[in-house]
């Protein structure tokens, strides 16, 4: 039965064949050290105490994901569905616990039965139904995410205080999330090393048919598999809330590339049959360092994802050179010095050393440089869009022009990526920090920390919730949605049928549109509203729901899109109707968005002046900064812009 080590033929001898084997056996290992070094000698803020601690904070929940996906990858499956079971099991929990008023202690109990229930349907259409566990497992992604949208109403759901804890610190220093996951990958170790289940992992991996034939009972030993994933899938997920202080319906999105690239960087095979805790840690770990570190250097998060590809690219060839270097699995129970001998736990002992020394040096050598600019991080919530790549360049042009070191991340609508970003800018130690939030109550553990840390925060676009903010710099969105709804019912003359394109459910700015356009057609009951529809402020969406809505409601008689860019996927659905039959009305004001209302397509864009909103927002951080008077609140005014307006408005 095969386990989860490798061991080299012989056949290398010598220093060179003991270096050849310490770096093709232990290449995640030795690639940590060299990252940590690297980092350290690129950074100065890297390699200090907040900030090693920052990163293991931002692995917990990718590692405790990766070591339930650790179970089905040693057994030759896949699990592309953690993510979503992590999201649905949070959303359970926060759903029970506040709108049902269960007890605390029974609404964690539904949420660890929901993780082990999703993967016990992954267990029975992989093992019974006969399906491949890629189609499966993506079905159960699917179904595990509409579930968490349609519990919460697309809204984040407060969490419990008793369990928002575990997103604390014991001591004021040592955070929980780390221990969790040091408890997770204890227990990982403990399954896969010393139980029955965990060696049938092992032997279903290296051959399913000999296993069957050796008399496992392969279909229920992979209902436990897919079981224990679907648990460690709720427990990332309660932890990942309890960060946030909310569950969110949208968390944890994409989560399951990470879990599944860690198990793979940790020396795992995709074939199966191998596979281990501590490489899963360690491959949490790679992934956690390079994030950090690249957030620290500034690097752009679409540069990140380019990395991020080719460290697993790397780790895949690494696998593959291992293998046709020699390596052959160390049956279970074989022989052999489980420990290090002599001359080897001398060269490890010295290898930490040395690496240890350096490590010290870089960080020795890079405390003492530092710019005498003022440092200002801007975190965004996405740059995936023209509204806040034009907020982005506004606060750059006022940076630069004030003198200031401006660094900017994407946190690409995810609210825990947000919160690494911002406790990264706070260990860093910049002199105040701009936040565009994802959403405003997940924020708000982060802010409060850089509020303990005496760094002014500057809120921009979005308020932040339970912390505090020196200044928000914002539009109204309620109002901004309620000037639409007056301006779409006007044209049509107070009667007639409209859909809405809603915005990134769970989303704040979403909610505040929203509303706003509510309440203001509460003045016209000409209107009907015949469909609502997210399509999650992108074009292509917006383009596909208006053809899917407009098959259903043929008459419409205009649209109203909670921004710009699903505004233009209307119009190009819409086609010759566009400005003609149906009006649509936008919402930002982006360049696109003003070419169409000058076009005529578009009849109206509510529009924001996002460079200027960057400006401020730039200016009072480092008014704050400076300890300088700032104003609580400024209100960016935002306006109708048609096409007799257009020319005139200057963005």
């Amino acid at each position: 039965m095969a386990t989860d080590t490798l061991k080299s033929t012989p056949g290398a001898s010598g220093a060179s064949g003991g270096l050849r084997r310490l770096l093709l056996d232990n290449g995640a290992l030795t690639a940590l050290i060299i990252l940590v070094i690297a980092m350290s000698a690129l950074s100065g803020d890297f390699l200090t105490t907040d900030n090693l601690l920052n990163i293991g904070v931002q692995a917990a929940v990718t590692a405790i994901l990766a070591f339930g996906v650790t179970f089905v990858i040693v057994s030759a499956g896949i699990d592309l569905s953690v993510g979503s079971v992590a999201a649905l099991s949070a959303t359970v929990l926060a759903w029970s616990a506040t709108s049902e008023g269960v007890p605390v202690w029974i609404a964690v109990i539904l949420a660890i039965a929901t993780g082990i229930a999703c993967g016990l349907v992954n267990g029975v259409l992989i093992s019974y139904g006969k399906l491949p566990p890629f189609i499966a497992t993506l079905a159960m992604l699917s179904v595990g995410r509409g579930l968490s949208l349609v519990i919460s109403q697309g809204s984040p759901i407060a969490f419990p205080e008793s369990v928002s804890h575990l997103g604390d610190t014991l001591g004021g220093w040592l955070p929980v999330p780390v221990l969790v996951m040091i408890v997770m990958g204890l227990i990982t170790a403990l399954i896969l090393g010393r139980t029955y289940i965990g060696r049938s992992m092992y032997a279903i991996g290296g051959n399913e048919e000999a296993a069957r034939l050796s008399g496992l009972r392969v279909k229920k030993q992979k209902l436990v598999i897919y079981a224990l994933s679907g648990l460690f899938a709720a427990a990332a997920g309660i932890v990942l809330a309890s960060r946030l202080s909310s569950a969110q319906p949208q968390a944890a999105q994409g989560y399951e590339l990470d879990a599944i690239a860690a198990v793979v960087i940790g020396g795992a095979s995709l074939a199966g049959g191998t596979g281990k805790a501590s490489g899963t840690l360690i491959g949490a770990l790679i992934l956690a360092v390079l994030r950090n570190g690249l957030n620290l250097l500034s690097v752009s998060a679409f540069w990140q994802q380019v990395v991020i590809g080719v460290v697993i690219a790397l780790a895949v060839l690494l696998d593959t050179v291992r293998r046709k270097a020699g390596a052959t699995p160390v049956t279970a129970g074989a022989g052999g010095s489980s420990g290090l001998k002599g001359p080897q736990a001398i060269k490890y002992g010295l290898a930490v050393v040395l690496v240890a020394a350096i490590v010290g040096g870089l960080s020795l050598f890079n405390n003492g440089s530092s710019s005498s600019n003022p440092k200002v991080g801007l975190s965004l919530s996405t740059l995936n869009n023209p509204f806040f790549v034009q907020i982005k360049e506004g606060a750059q042009a006022e940076a630069k022009k004030l003198g200031a070191d401006l660094t900017v991340t994407d946190a690409q609508n995810d609210a825990s990526q947000q919160a690494n970003q911002l406790q990264n800018f706070t260990s860093e130690g910049v002199d105040s920090i701009i936040v565009n939030p994802v959403d405003s109550d997940a924020a708000g553990p982060s802010v409060r920390s850089a509020n303990k840390s005496d760094i002014p925060v500057v809120g921009v676009d979005r308020g932040v919730n339970k912390a505090e903010t020196a200044a928000l710099v914002a539009s109204d969105n309620v109002e901004g949605g309620k000037l639409g709804a007056k301006a779409l019912a006007e044209k049509l003359g107070g009667k007639g049928k409209i859909v809405i394109l809603q915005g990134l459910a769970g989303t704040s700015a979403s909610r505040e549109r929203g509303a706003g356009f509510a309440e203001g057609l509460k003045a016209y009951p000409g209107i009907d509203v015949v469909a609502k529809q997210p399509a999650d402020f992108d074009r292509t969406k917006g383009l596909d729901v208006m053809t899917n809505l407009l098959q259903a409601h043929p008459d419409v008689q205009g649209v109203f899109a909670e921004n710009d860019e699903m505004a233009l996927g209307a119009v190009k659905a819409l086609g010759s109707k566009a400005g003609k039959s149906v009006q649509v009305i936008g919402f930002d004001g982006t360049p696109d968005g003003l070419k169409a209302v000058k076009e005529g397509t578009m009849y109206a864009s509510v529009a924001q002046q996002p460079k200027e909103l960057g400006r401020i927002a730039v200016e009072n951080a480092l008014r704050a900064a400076d300890d300088k008077e700032v104003e609580k609140t400024v209100k960016v005014p935002v306006k109708v812009v048609t096409a007799k307006n257009v020319d005139e408005f200057t963005g």
